[in-house]
């Protein structure tokens, strides 16, 4: 087989340059590389696979990078690209559309032209940064890169994720893949369809939320508990609401009144995408750091959840808990457990 990789590497960088001067409107910076070149059925087709790594300036430290799968056909100007497609994972936002982004003073949002306004999420993005900072310090990148498709299908192809996996998430944040696993490129995905079923407030507290997400990546490690983890992002969400508790844990509420009492708090396994009782879940996590910071105060959840993820590895994931809570609030997690258990029951009231 001739060598045209020359010839080839020169036609994917025109490539990069067309695709990136068509999101004029983003700061992106896009590549081939790692080009890998095969037999395409006759003398003038070759197949090809090579990523492409893009880097969206001022929010990827590093870039994202997406397999491809290219066929290249020769004509008589020289070759082309005939077809290119993902070879898995995540989809890349334009492979859905015609992209189009609307800034704001802490965020970049990229939606679809066929899509919802992005300029309305900007603004709610841009609402939700400085109360993030505002709790959490100004240690983290201060801005989030938001991504809004047209339909829920493919806010599923953003994830990689079937039905089952993104039923009734109004937004997810995901680590973007490629990028080394200390700085991630971390993408608040939003899911039109729930998300613009909710109230202004509702969207407020799930942008909230995933900002959170976003802030606390290098304090998050595999230990940390998700009732933890998830805790946080929903009690910075409903911080300073005036909402009571009834009205942030209606369904916990019920579930109360109706005489179920949860005797310890949710597992990991509670919180998977279409679990029965998903809702409930955060519900109690919440609760469990709505406790932890009226009795001690906001300062020290977020001390708290540090320590967490700065105790390191060795011991079973209760033992730690346990460790870290004596440490850094004076009382174990079974004596913890005890009195948030009073504050669940305290609901049905």
């Amino acid at each position: 087989m001739t060598d045209h990789r020359a010839e080839l590497t020169g036609l994917l960088a025109e490539r990069a340059r067309a695709l990136a001067a068509g999101l004029s409107a983003t700061p992106v910076e896009l590549a081939y590389r790692n080009l890998v070149l095969g037999p395409g059925g006759g003398p003038d087709r070759l197949t090809g696979t090579a990523e492409l790594t893009v880097r969206v300036a001022g929010y990827d430290e590093y870039p994202v990078v997406h397999p491809r799968r290219l066929a290249l056909l020769r004509g008589g100007d020289g070759w082309r690209v005939e077809r290119e497609e993902g070879t898995g994972g995540p989809a890349p936002l334009w492979d859905l559309g015609t992209v189009r982004a609307a800034g704001g003073e802490h965020c970049l949002v990229l939606g679809l032209a066929d899509g919802p306004d992005p300029a309305r999420l900007a603004a709610v993005a841009d609402r939700a940064v400085p109360a993030v900072t505002a709790l959490w310090g100004s240690a983290w990148a201060g801005r989030l890169l938001l991504e809004l498709p047209a339909t829920e299908e493919q806010f599923g192809r953003l994830l990689d994720a079937g039905p089952a996996g993104w039923g009734g998430m109004a937004a997810v944040t995901t680590a973007a893949p490629g990028a080394p696993w200390h700085t991630p490129a971390d993408r608040v995905l939003v899911n039109p369809g729930a998300y613009e079923g909710l109230s202004d407030f509702g969207r407020q507290v799930v942008t909230t939320h995933e900002a959170v997400h976003v802030a606390t990546r290098a304090d998050t490690r595999a230990w940390t508990p998700l009732w933890l983890s998830e805790g946080v992002a929903d009690w910075t969400g409903y911080r300073d609401s005036g909402r009571s508790p009834r009205q942030i844990a209606p369904e916990l509420a019920r579930d109360v009144a109706a005489g179920k009492v949860p005797s310890a708090l949710p597992a990991d396994r509670d919180f998977t995408a279409g679990a029965a009782g998903i809702a409930q879940a955060y519900e109690q996590s919440w609760l469990a750091c709505e406790l932890i910071a009226r009795r001690y105060g906001p300062q020290r959840l977020v001390d708290f959840y540090r320590a967490v993820g700065a105790a390191g590895a060795g011991t079973g994931r209760d033992e730690r808990t346990d460790r870290v809570l004596r440490d850094e609030l004076g009382l174990g997690l079974a004596d913890f457990t005890e009195l948030w258990t009073a504050e669940v029951r305290r609901l049905a009231g």
